[in-house]
């Protein structure tokens, strides 16, 4: 058998024919478009001629308005200050030339007042500036450390200024609040406390009246027995009273007297009232005798001691536990009254002399 009819037939190659009929099938190449214009390709006779014609004179170009530099110049920036010598100056200047109004370092001031830098100092270091701000601002954050670390240093950082107060009283739960309540009206104040007694009311006042006269016995005892003080220093008394305003209807309210004869004030202030059962009334009522000396003011049993009794608490947190107010809290806002009322008065008086 025959190689070739083994793998079969080869085919015949493309004749020139078969090839010619795939290129008649393509389409002539187009026309390339001319960017030469027409004055370029026809060149005027008169063009042609100077072309040809030498010439003698060397062509210069025009200057070009600007030419770039890579060096920046020195005035690059700044502004431009021409430099004349003085006889230059005094000629070109005249009185004309110069401004109409130009400010003198003299009417500075006047224009903007506390422009100076001394002027400023001033401002700031006077009362109410800002340095002087900054300055009780950090004072103020220090001892607020301080006494947050140690609250018995309060009384001995606000302690001392003009003002000096006596409490008619050695029991701290009326000192503290009158101290605390003045420093804290006028800033530094020195408050103490001095016993003082009173016999012409009796020990449980009912009335505001008795109370009135109690407190005013106080600070009159407390001027007799101490010559050093005088009228001039301020005593505040505190004397606490019941009244019925309503029928069964009992307060327990404390009265503050103020007295400082050399200026002739004196101030009274009242402090909220703490409810009290009629019961507790009853029973101090009860206690008393009928040959008591003071009856017609009061009873010689405190109403403070039934409830402190019945509630089973301390004498003096009776007002806490049955309202949920300490009677501190009650004395202090009632100083605060008080010594916001003095401090007017003495601004005041002060004006006046």
């Amino acid at each position: 058998m025959n190689i070739s009819e083994k793998k079969g037939k080869i085919p015949p190659a493309p004749t020139l024919a078969a090839t010619g009929n795939l290129l008649s099938s393509v389409a002539p190449p187009s026309e390339l478009p001319n960017f030469i214009t027409t004055s370029a390709q026809n060149p005027v006779p008169s063009q042609i001629k100077k072309q040809e014609e030498p010439s003698n004179a060397i062509e210069m170009s025009p200057p070009s308005p600007e030419r770039f530099s890579p060096a920046i110049p020195l005035s690059k920036g700044e502004p431009t200050v021409s430099i004349r010598s003085p006889v230059e100056s005094e000629t070109t200047q005249s009185p004309e030339s110069l401004p109409e109004s130009v400010p003198d370092l003299d009417t500075i001031g006047d224009i903007m007042p506390g422009s100076g830098l001394i002027t400023w100092v001033k401002g700031a270091m006077s009362s109410g500036g800002i340095l002087q701000k900054v300055a009780e601002k950090a004072k103020n954050s220090v001892d607020s450390m301080i006494t947050t670390l140690d609250p018995q240093m309060k009384e001995y950082l606000r302690s001392g200024g003009d003002m000096y107060i006596v409490v008619a009283s050695d029991k701290e739960v009326k000192i503290s609040p009158v101290r605390e309540a003045f420093q804290t009206v006028f800033g530094k104040a020195t408050v103490v406390g001095e016993p003082s007694q009173s016999d012409v009311t009796a020990a449980q006042p009912v009335s505001y009246a008795s109370a009135y006269a109690s407190a005013k016995q106080r600070i009159a005892h407390l001027r007799s027995v101490n010559a050093l003080i005088n009228n001039n220093i301020p005593i505040v008394a505190i004397e606490s009273f019941i009244v019925e305003v309503m029928p069964d209807r009992w307060y327990d309210i404390a009265l503050l007297v103020l007295s400082q004869p050399s200026l002739g004030i004196e101030l009274q202030v009242q402090s909220q009232g703490t409810p009290v059962p009629s019961p507790a009334v009853l029973a101090a009522r009860d206690a008393t005798p009928k040959d008591y000396v003071h009856a017609q003011t009061g009873y010689n049993t405190t109403v403070g001691s039934i409830m402190a009794t019945n509630l089973q608490v301390p004498h003096t947190h009776w007002q806490e536990a049955s309202t949920g107010v300490s009677r501190r809290e009650l004395l202090l806002l009632a100083s605060r009254s008080l010594a916001g009322s003095f401090k007017k008065i003495l601004a005041v008086s002060a004006a006046e002399t």
